[in-house]
């Protein structure tokens, strides 16, 4: 089922699919958004073309931008003169910019916190929290890896906790190989980052910064770097392993109840693969929408957002999500769900989390 724009989905894809027939105008200040008159081929009409421009930023995760460039992608076939950047430099640099209002779209692989929410009311940004898609963080070995059949929380905090940090494989299990552990981790400026090490190290301590450790806020290079070493392992959005796996091994991760379970579409939608399955989002700066370009990217990425999660290789929401989402953009609500009255961090299912009665602005 698709996401509909209840204030301008209807005059813009009545602007592009029958311009053949009519000219259009925009009402709205920002990008041009006049077409031009009908295009005829032998008496017939053809393709219509939209001739709304303008430019439009997208900075933050490098997990969520495949989806940001899939929905580009699939937005610039009809409206090829908008200029739309997407930077993949991680959520925390990401909301540096948005809060400064230098942005119009800020993608994030984990929720706002409390000091960027501070920070977007000092400078009177207001912002709509969007849920885009479900991930499930990957922690991948090299496929001649044949020690490693799971792992649990525990030896994970072994490999990647800073101070007491294991320096070889023999010193997570006695009976695999006496080998250096080569390790990839996104960097400090990546909400992905900040999520595993928020599950794996918890409040007391850090991630390891000793030089067994290569960190790149570029999941490309650190694919690149677990594919190239036989004793190395590394972490990063589902996306980048679904994408590379013929050049990497997904590890089972043991669960709660105790089940090693590896990611995959399934898994992550039902939360069985956890701790690693985690909700994506992008926030919308709420000034930037009144420019027409910007709302009209939006109203694409949302009615279409089910089959833009799916070319990026990651999971759907739930339908009640979306359509709660799509109500906020249309109502402008602006806020986030994730952070209690205190300045926590709300956790728990989307579903539960995700509700009117949770919203903090």
């Amino acid at each position: 089922m698709k996401q509909t724009f209840g204030r301008t989905i209807i005059p813009t894809m009545l602007c592009i699919g029958f311009l053949s027939l009519a000219g259009c105008g925009s009402s709205k200040s920002g990008g041009d958004s006049g077409t031009g008159g009908p295009d005829v081929s032998d008496g017939e009409p053809v393709a219509a073309v939209s001739q709304l421009t303008g430019k439009i930023a997208v900075e933050g995760s490098s997990t969520v931008s495949p989806i940001s460039t899939q929905a580009k992608e699939r937005f610039n076939e009809q409206h090829p003169d908008v200029t739309i950047s997407i930077t993949g430099e991680g959520t925390s640099n990401g909301f540096k910019s948005f809060v400064k209002k230098e942005t119009d779209i800020q993608d994030a692989s984990r929720p706002i916190k409390q000091k960027e929410l501070d920070g977007c009311k000092e400078s009177g940004l207001e912002f709509i929290e969007v849920p885009v898609a479900y991930d499930g963080l990957t922690i991948a070995v090299h496929p001649k890896n044949t020690f490693v059949k799971s792992l649990t929380v525990d030896q994970l905090k072994k490999i990647f906790r800073s101070g007491d940090a294991a320096k070889t494989w023999k010193e997570i299990d006695p009976q695999w190989p006496d080998k250096k552990i080569s390790i990839f981790s996104p960097g400090t400026g990546s909400g992905t980052y900040d999520y595993f090490s928020e599950v794996v190290i918890g409040k007391e301590g850090s991630l390891r910064d000793d030089n067994q450790i290569n960190l790149n806020e570029d999941d490309n290079i650190l694919v690149r770097g677990v594919a190239g070493d036989e004793f190395a392992i590394g972490y990063f959005g589902y996306s980048y392993y679904e994408r590379n796996k013929n050049d990497l091994q997904a590890v089972p991760i043991v669960n709660p109840t105790g089940d090693a379970v590896l990611p995959t579409a399934e898994t992550i939608e039902s939360g069985e693969y956890a701790p690693f399955s985690r909700p994506l989002f992008i926030y919308l700066n709420a000034e930037s929408l009144d420019k027409v370009e910007v709302e009209t990217f939006v109203e694409s990425y949302m009615t279409n957002i089910r089959e833009i999660v799916a070319a990026a290789n990651y999971v759907p929401l739930p339908e009640s999500v979306y359509t709660a989402a799509t109500q906020n953009i249309e109502n402008r609500v602006a806020g986030t769900h994730y952070l209690t009255a205190e300045g926590e961090k709300r956790e728990g299912s989307i579903i539960n989390v995700f509700k009117p009665e949770n919203l903090k602005k």
